[in-house]
């Protein structure tokens, strides 16, 4: 099957993508994931919905809430792939936690908090890029006069020369060389000519990494809080042209970007549109007065207590100024096998009032992921192989064979979903990626023999697949 076209996104920003209409969503999610419609449908509805907020009034924009979303299933059907392509379809800010990592203020571990404070940092890196590539072009301009400069200095005694290239005179006027360098530079003849280059690099004192509840925090704002004090030293540096073009580009784009600016769309970006995704999020649940639990199982409740006013909406200090959590999607995910989304404690389940099972993955569905994405996972080893001239066909009964094998394995093993795909893949090319470099021009054809004979030992041995697969 031929996947779907790629969707033209409006011209309009960043936050344009959120725009495109629940299906368009979902055609676009179909180009990269397999099945799982109705998450996708969730999702989708999600996204479409912070569009429609902002075509809101303003005094109703701030009361509508985002409807927060669990989704359940067993690992490697899809639950990240789905909240990971969201975010990058909408160009919103996103950021992936596992629940697990938290622990209940009192004992040691992160706060909570921290995954605002790690998003906000997130979008301001996303914003400040795209404010980089926007002024890329000056910055470009600037770099090569400064380069031009430093092959060229003001008052120069000597002749430029090279072995290779036109000598320029001295006597000639500067303007004049100045056009000659430029277009010898543009041209690429002076790449490897050696330049000495002066870069800016604070000057920070060693700060030790503390340890401890909130120690970690601590010390992550120390650093911040000296890197706006402390002041910068130069350093000298004999780089070659091309390089040190790059580093001058660079260093002249961070100049004309705002960074005040930049850090006011990012926490905008992160209110409005930013996208935490908490996985695990059933190692947490549990209820400390249904078994009298001790040791991790403690601090379960105190978790999800403390997770509570970031999903419900709070406020949080960030080294770039507050940032409010009301309208960031949260996407919960979790295999829930023992627990059940009900053991969580009920405010928690009133946040998030979108629940939606995912379906384990059939031979079909494998048939289907290593065939059909852009990303397939057979097209990714053919196009691998083709950079050492070695060409890859797969056979459709190969690809039956390797489907029907991953499923053996997963039901006599940990399933593993559609990640025991990856094991095989790699087990059964195993010999070809090794000689590929000894072997151009050689092509092989894999069929479902082949594939049953390299995977043989693997299938029939369910201890081996323990260790193996």
């Amino acid at each position: 099957m031929t996947p779907p076209a790629p969707i033209p996104l409006p011209d309009r920003g960043p936050a344009a993508a959120t725009g495109l209409t629940p299906a368009q969503i979902v055609a676009e999610l179909d180009r990269y994931i397999v099945g799982q419609q109705r998450a996708k449908r969730a999702v989708a509805i999600a996204l479409r919905n912070r569009w429609r907020r902002q075509m809101l009034p303003a005094e109703l924009r701030d009361e509508v809430a985002p409807k927060n979303i669990i989704m359940i299933g067993p690992t490697g059907v899809g639950k990240t792939e789905v909240a990971r392509r969201l975010a990058k379809l909408a160009q919103a800010p996103f950021l992936k936690v596992e629940a697990s990592k938290y622990t209940e203020v009192g004992y040691v571990g992160r706060d909570v908090e921290s995954m605002v404070r790690d998003l906000t940092e997130l979008a301001v890196t996303m914003v400040k890029g795209e404010l980089m590539a926007e002024v890329r072009d000056k910055a470009e301009r600037l770099a090569e006069d400064r380069l031009l400069d430093l092959l060229l200095p003001a008052r120069s005694a000597e002749p430029f020369s090279s072995g290779s290239l036109e000598q320029v005179s001295p006597d000639a006027s500067r303007e004049s060389t100045l056009e000659k360098l430029r277009a010898q530079l543009r041209a690429g003849r002076l790449d490897e000519r050696i330049v000495e280059l002066e870069t800016q690099q604070q000057a920070m004192p060693l700060v030790e990494v503390f340890s401890g509840q909130g120690m970690e925090e601590m010390g992550i704002q120390l650093k911040d809080m000296l890197s706006n004090i402390m002041p910068t030293r130069t350093k000298r540096r004999r780089v070659r042209v091309a390089e040190a073009r790059r580093l001058l580009a660079h260093e002249e784009a961070q100049k004309l970007v705002d960074m005040e600016e930049v850090v006011a769309q990012a926490v905008r970006r992160v209110e409005d549109s930013g996208i935490i995704f908490l996985d695990e999020l059933d190692k947490i649940a549990g209820r400390q007065g249904g078994g009298g639990h001790g040791g991790p199982d403690v601090s379960r409740e105190g978790v999800q207590r403390d997770l509570l006013p970031i999903v419900e909406g709070s406020t949080v200090t960030t080294k770039y100024g507050a940032v409010r959590t009301d309208h960031v999607l949260f996407i919960a995910a979790g295999a829930f096998h023992v627990a059940k989304p009900s053991d969580l404690i009920p405010e928690l389940q009133g946040r998030f009032p979108i629940r939606v099972e995912l379906e384990p993955l059939t031979k079909e569905d494998f048939v289907r992921i290593l065939t059909e994405p852009e990303n397939a996972l057979i097209r990714q080893y053919v196009e691998l192989l083709r950079t050492e001239r070695v060409t890859l066909r797969f056979l459709p009964e190969a690809v039956e064979a390797i489907a029907e094998i991953a499923m053996q394995v997963n039901a006599s093993t940990e399933n593993i979903g559609a990640r025991r795909l990856y094991t095989i893949m790699e087990r059964l090319l195993d010999e070809v990626s090794f000689g590929a470099p000894d072997m151009p021009g050689k092509e092989l054809t894999i069929d479902a023999e082949y594939v049953r004979l390299r995977l043989a030992d693997v299938s029939r041995d369910q201890d081996l697949s323990r260790y193996i697969l």
